[in-house]
């Protein structure tokens, strides 16, 4: 109803504006009708495969189309929020729903809907690919996992001290020291996908394993850092399913839909006791036998990265920007984020590296340089998902909450351009020998 009314208050050049467009629409739709009539069946499937169905399948295949897709989201998110219709936007997110029984205590609001169950579902992903590449993946061997995880280690560690650092004491900016600590998976392997085939399989590997650990690192700093007050009777409730969704696997249970059945009582359970929900979602893939995850990974993949992060993306960016931005220029909060997103990642990324091949724990996979190095810690100094996740916990005032996202935006868009230019200019120098 907010959105019909803001709509119904617009002039009346808007409205010939939205006539005209309904004309076009028409026309070109009777057009395309016109055109599909004088087809005979299969060029009418050709036809539709060429244009529509083949192209489609291309994007969802391309590394670079969640990034590319949560980019787009994100502009029209913030253009739709700082338009005419941006109150009924911003309305729409943040309206009151009604709950299906007294008693029965679910996200109130299309927003809370979002952040608190549907990501449930993104964590729920990652935290299948968590443990596939701990048991059969790239971190399944201590060797091979030892470079990533320290530098996964340096990745959160030093961003969050720059925080800290910039914030000072003020005990209201500095809950916000897990922002800076994030990796964005989708956007930062999508930035190393346009340099093409220049970029090694194996730096790819790299940052890929570091950004799991890194999420993995997220997962943990919402579950003991930014849960609220603690219900134990519901706490006690979500281990006793825990503890039964175990035994299933312990069982051999092998019907993944008795897991995600058990799973959703489990989110209850976790969303009722002051516990982050999200972290069900964690807990949920650990229990699932790891013969079905490779299944479940691979039919998740597409609905959790095109439908749920977009809309994510489309929620968590309704923000209403300022006429002036210098309250948010010189806010602590802004420094504190954009240091440690753009100086803090690659600088602990590559200092924590260094010192674990130094000391001889690990050495450079086949085909690195320290420059790539350098280049990926750089990219990874893209946070946006997670980064935007943690400010809506961190932060409850709205204000704080729109400071922390403009700094998220731009340092993203930063650490994303220097890791590109830096390591499109080291491979153009390495092809002219120089």
């Amino acid at each position: 109803m907010l959105i019909t009314n803001q709509l119904q208050m617009e002039g009346t050049g808007n409205k010939r504006g939205l006539y005209g467009i309904a004309v076009v629409f028409l026309f070109s739709s009777t057009f395309s009708l016109i055109i599909f009539a004088d087809m005979t069946g299969n060029k009418k499937r050709r036809y539709i495969k060429e244009l529509i169905v083949s192209p489609v399948k291309e994007f969802f295949a391309d590394s670079r189309a969640v990034g590319i897709t949560l980019l787009c989201c994100t502009v029209v998110s913030l253009i739709i929020s700082n338009s005419a219709s941006g109150e009924g936007y911003l309305a729409f997110w943040n309206m009151e729903l009604d709950m299906p029984a007294p008693g029965v205590h679910i996200p109130h609001t299309p927003l809370h809907l979002v952040n608190d169950f549907l990501m449930a579902f993104f964590f729920l992903l990652v935290g299948m690919e968590i443990k596939r590449e701990l048991l059969v993946g790239e971190l399944s061997s201590v060797r091979k996992s030892l470079l990533p995880i320290f530098a996964a280690l340096g990745g959160m560690a030093v961003p969050a001290l720059l925080y800290l650092l910039w914030t000072g004491d003020n005990q209201v900016f500095s809950k916000g020291w897990g922002i800076a600590m994030a990796t964005d998976i989708a956007f930062s392997l999508g930035v190393l996908a346009m340099l093409g085939s220049r970029t090694p399989f194996t730096l790819r590997v790299f940052l890929m394993a570091l950004a799991i650990i890194d999420d993995l690192g997220g997962i943990l700093t919402i579950a003991i850092f930014y849960a609220e007050k603690i219900d134990m009777t519901f706490l006690a409730m979500a281990g006793g399913m825990l503890f039964v969704l175990s035994l299933l696997n312990l069982l051999k249970i092998k019907r993944h839909y008795i897991y995600m059945l058990l799973g959703f009582f489990l989110w209850y359970f976790f969303y009722n006791s002051g516990v982050h929900a999200t972290i069900a979602g964690v807990l949920l893939a650990f229990t699932i036998p790891l013969h079905k995850i490779e299944h479940m990974v691979h039919s998740m993949h597409d609905p959790v990265n095109f439908i749920i992060l977009p809309i994510f993306a489309l929620a968590n960016t309704a923000i209403i920007l300022p006429d002036t931005y210098g309250h948010i220029f010189t806010s602590p909060v802004h420094h504190g984020i954009v240091m440690g997103l753009v100086l803090g990642k690659p600088l602990g990324i590559v200092l924590f590296s260094w010192l674990t091949v130094k000391i001889g724990i690990a050495a450079l996979p086949g085909g690195m340089r320290w420059k790539e190095v350098i280049g990926m810690g750089m990219i990874a100094g893209i946070g946006f998902t997670i980064s935007i996740f943690m400010s809506t916990l961190a932060f409850k005032v709205p204000e704080l909450q729109t400071t922390a996202k403009v700094a998220i935006m731009l340092a993203s868009l930063l650490a994303g351009i220097a890791g590109y230019v830096y390591l499109r200019i080291s491979y153009s120098m390495k092809k002219s020998g120089k």
